[in-house]
């Protein structure tokens, strides 16, 4: 498994964040809270790209989620060590494979794993997890262990194909739906399609459902260029997507 270059490429947003930092099961988080009532126990994880809840358009997604009524928590899975964000607007060549070295599942994992357990020892009892990029890659495994009721993942990375989707067919309880695009190495037309076949029409009884978003490229739901309609309405759709999934099953 490998990450590409659109996985280190996009746009950072701009805003003003409403979250905070905040500890738990000693692994920083970037959480946010609804205003107003929201049901104590239930939590959307939030699983970033390879830039972590560093990067501002992460944050800002959380924020808006937590606007829709979803108590929102984001770990930095990367303990610590995201891709430096530097290189998101820069022409120089970051080394995807040699950061992966110590950020594969036995580094990553475990980290939300001790997230969930402080969660739940705080009386949370529902999970839903989104996830962008890499952190798609996570939603499919906690999905496979049914630590989750549902899963939105937006152009996830790292998935082997066919053999995931027909494990997520096998093992998983969770509603699943995949924003997808037209340019996606991770996850191409061809993949989309057989998503489809294995999962669609019905064959997935706690239900699934894929989104396709036009003329927008991998990395489109978190990093992508709002100056390009395509691209906006892609960003904006798929998050009102994720949200009307999350409303239905969490």
């Amino acid at each position: 498994m490998s990450l590409c270059a659109d996985c280190v490429k996009g746009v950072r947003h701009e805003g003003t964040l409403e979250g905070q930092l905040e500890n738990i099961g000693g692994i920083e988080c970037y959480t946010a809270t609804p205003a107003g009532d929201f049901p104590k126990d239930k939590v959307l994880l939030f699983l970033p790209d390879a830039f972590g809840i560093s990067l501002i358009n992460s944050k800002l997604l959380v924020d808006d989620f937590a606007r829709n009524g979803f108590k929102t928590v984001a770990p930095d899975i990367f303990n610590g060590d995201p891709v430096p964000e530097d290189y998101l607007d820069s022409k120089r060549q970051f080394s995807l494979a040699d950061w992966f070295k110590t950020h594969a599942p036995e580094h990553t994992r475990p980290t939300i794993d001790k997230v969930v357990t402080a969660l739940k020892e705080q009386g949370v009892k529902h999970f839903a997890a989104t996830g962008y990029c890499f952190g798609g890659r996570y939603c499919f495994d906690l999905a496979f262990d049914n630590v989750v009721d549902a899963v939105v993942v937006s152009h996830p990375s790292l998935l082997k194909i066919p053999e995931d989707l027909e494990k997520y067919a096998k093992n998983s309880k969770a509603p699943l739906l995949i924003n997808s695009c037209t340019t996606d190495s991770q996850f191409p037309l061809e993949a989309q399609a057989q998503a489809d076949q294995i999962l669609g029409g019905g064959q997935f009884a706690p239900g699934y459902k894929r989104e396709y978003w036009d003329g927008c490229t991998h990395g489109f739901a978190v990093r992508g260029d709002l100056s390009d309609l395509k691209v906006k309405q892609g960003k904006e759709g798929s998050f009102k997507a994720a949200v009307l999934w999350f409303k239905q099953y969490l």
